[in-house]
């Protein structure tokens, strides 16, 4: 089973860029952190795509296939999450990459 998602995961961008976590709910935790679900703020930061040399970053995620078993007031993201990253124009420069995550709970 999939990993759930926590604050203190470690997801990038596809250029580089570290994502930062800011959960929507404050009462539910996993290995000591709180969850994260679909809705909750996932902004990235240090992106260098460029295409043609013209700065275009991601700058957040839009995070879909959350845990179907699994609920925090709404459904939970697991490893097997898939996280879309958007520049502020809001176009898709490519999927998320999950690095590290808390191996104490799962979901699926």
């Amino acid at each position: 089973m999939p990993a759930i998602l926590t604050v203190n995961a470690t997801v990038m961008c596809p250029h580089g860029g570290q994502v930062s976590f800011a959960p929507g709910q404050t009462s539910v935790k996993a290995d000591g952190a709180f969850v994260m679900r679909p809705g909750d703020t996932s902004t990235v930061a240090g992106c260098a795509f460029a295409p043609g040399g013209v700065a275009h970053p991601c700058v957040t995620i839009e995070w879909q296939n959350p845990a179907q078993s699994v609920s925090a007031g709404s459904s939970v993201l697991t490893s097997a999450s898939i996280g879309l990253c958007k520049a502020g124009d809001q176009a898709a420069q490519g999927v998320a990459l999950i690095q590290q995550t808390q191996q104490k709970a799962s979901a699926q």
